[in-house]
């Protein structure tokens, strides 16, 4: 069976729109994907987008996706990768196209000169935990992610 990594395409963000479905499923957050595949196009597509998209296909058929942005290190002085999502399908698991999509972005990061390869994994999905300790990634435990989003992030903007 081959395994093929590409850029993804204008044409691929329906499925990029389902696999990321698929995604929100299993973290049990399907209720808070209101993307649509015009909200794909745009960010991936557009001149300008900062976010790039991989599309992984075994024997001609998408299994997977992978986004991801650059993002700058003040203490390293360089630029970072932070992979957004990966993802594949269940079927495909255990057959090495999450490891072959984790080492092209590695290659891109690289290419990028860039310092870091970062990411974010929920607390209770074991199973990646243990696959990302696997292939040498640590854990950051003393780091705390925050976040604003709508409407916080909107009263916030507007000085309220």
């Amino acid at each position: 069976m081959s395994l093929e990594i590409r850029p993804a395409q204008p044409s691929d963000a329906p499925q990029i729109l389902g696999f990321i479905t698929e995604l929100a499923d299993y973290e049990r957050a399907r209720h808070e994907v209101i993307a649509s595949v015009a909200d794909i196009q745009r960010s991936l597509f557009s001149e300008g987008a900062t976010a790039h998209g991989l599309i992984c296909l075994r024997d001609g058929v998408a299994i997977g996706f992978a986004v991801f942005f650059f993002s700058y290190s003040t203490w390293l002085g360089s630029n970072c990768l932070y992979l957004e999502d990966l993802y594949i399908t269940p079927e495909q698991r255990g057959g090495g196209a999450g490891k072959q999509l984790l080492r092209h972005l590695a290659k891109i990061a690289c290419a990028n000169d860039c310092g870091r390869f970062e990411w974010s994994v929920l607390d209770w999905n074991t199973a990646a935990i243990e696959f990302y300790k696997s292939l040498g990634a640590q854990p950051q435990e003393e780091w705390v992610r925050y976040r604003m989003d709508g409407e916080v992030l909107r009263e916030f903007a507007e000085g309220k």
